[in-house]
């Protein structure tokens, strides 16, 4: 019996009515992945030093620019992933176990692939042009070039900021495998929908849950939070991490007739995860290693529940322009890199506050990845490999889009 076939009759058979397309989780999915660019651009300009960021202007820095990260960081990814595992169980239940297989493929694993190679030759040069540039040398284009003459350099030495697509890839085959035997067993994927269930409808109940789960979750693994692992060598750490949000993500999409419950304190779960990180950034003396893992597991899912809730308030209806954005959100993050690294050496002499230049290299970065993406991907064969079709370039076409999921 060959793979589809076995595929076929492990899996249930699809409704026949499909779940319309969710504006706000894609349009949440968007503004998660394009906050990568935020901590890009204000990483350089941190107090702090960061082993996986490999520049820092030695004249312009300050600690809001940390706070930023920090904040950001607390939140983003966690999101993304149950945002990504709700999607992965509407393609697996709607659309057939095999194509959603093969629209990861083609939306994850091909794209990966193709950009870790052209964009490392890119990111060696103009990070080592920055370095170059801060570090006060005569000719910081000699040193930038100097690397590429090695042909080791045209082999990705790690994943760079795809890291997230390669373990993205990882849980999606693992949790494609356990789908298939957990449709096997319809009395345990129903109660563990049912528990869901009256989970979301208990808006207090749902967060000290989930919290108390990633508290035990961060304590096996021994820190106070995940760390990004660029490294080829998956870290089972992060794959865990990101594989329970992920999961939460796949079973809520049973549940997602109660995705209007995350609407419920949203303002009040948001504003008090704010003030939470702000008062631990802020006052770390205070927080012992116990306290910050509890402090860190409460915060990340009072803003699940709150910026969720207030992209389903908010975004729930069709808006073209929000529609662009997700379009174009997967090329811009995926080409920003190399912008975020050799901006900030370009204006390295400017006598900026820190967070001008953020603010700089932020808005140029955008601006030319947007501008690419709108002239050189949306209508093209580029586009069609990242998105799965072309779009046209006005932006208010009369032609009816048929969205895909991706």
């Amino acid at each position: 019996m060959d793979l589809k076939n076995f595929i076929s009759k492990m899996s249930i058979s699809t409704s026949p009515s499909k779940t319309e397309r969710i504006h706000a989780l894609d349009s949440l999915r968007a503004i998660m992945m394009l906050l990568g660019l935020v901590i890009h651009s204000a990483i350089t300009y941190g107090i702090f030093d960061y082993s996986a960021w490999s520049i820092k202007d030695p004249n312009h820095t300050g600690i809001f620019m940390d706070y930023t990260v920090a904040l950001i960081h607390s939140f983003r990814m966690p999101i993304f992933f149950v945002v990504a595992g709700f999607f992965g169980a509407m393609l697996f239940f709607e659309r057939s176990p095999v194509k959603m297989f093969k629209n990861r493929i083609d939306r994850i694993l091909y794209p990966f692939i193709v950009f870790v190679f052209i964009l490392s030759i890119t990111i060696l040069f103009s990070s080592a042009y920055t370095q170059g540039v801060f570090a006060g040398a005569s000719n910081p284009f000699e040193l930038a070039i100097a690397p590429l003459m090695h042909l080791e350099s045209f082999i990705p030495p790690i994943t760079y900021h795809l890291w997230f697509l390669y373990y993205l890839l990882l849980i999606t085959i693992a949790s494609f495998l356990l789908a298939l035997v957990f449709n096997r067993l319809p009395k345990i994927t129903h109660r563990v929908t049912r528990l869901l269930n009256q989970l979301l409808e208990r808006p207090l109940l749902k967060v000290i849950v989930f919290s108390l789960l990633t508290v035990g979750l961060l304590f096996m693994m021994g820190g106070t939070w995940v760390k990004t692992s660029t490294e080829w060598t998956p870290d089972a750490g992060t794959f865990f991490f990101y594989f329970f949000f992920y999961g939460i993500g796949w079973i809520l999409f049973k549940s997602k007739h109660l995705l209007n419950t995350f609407m419920k304190y949203d303002w009040i779960y948001f504003i008090l995860g704010v003030v939470l990180k702000t008062v631990s950034f802020f006052f770390p003396e205070n927080f012992n290693f116990e306290m910050v893992i509890f402090l860190n597991s409460f915060i990340v899912w009072l803003l699940i529940f709150g910026i969720t809730g207030l992209f389903i308030r908010y975004g729930s209806n069709h808006s073209m322009l929000m529609r662009y954005n997700s379009d174009s959100s997967y090329w811009i993050y995926l080409v920003h890199l190399p912008f975020t690294f050799l901006l900030p050496g370009l204006i390295a002499d400017w006598n900026l506050p820190a967070f001008a230049k953020f603010i700089l290299v932020l808005l140029m970065t955008s601006v030319i990845s947007l501008i690419t993406y709108h002239y050189f991907v949306r209508n093209t064969f580029i586009g069609k490999f990242l998105n799965g079709r072309k779009y046209p370039r006005k932006l208010f076409s009369k032609k009816i889009l048929v969205p895909k999921v991706t």
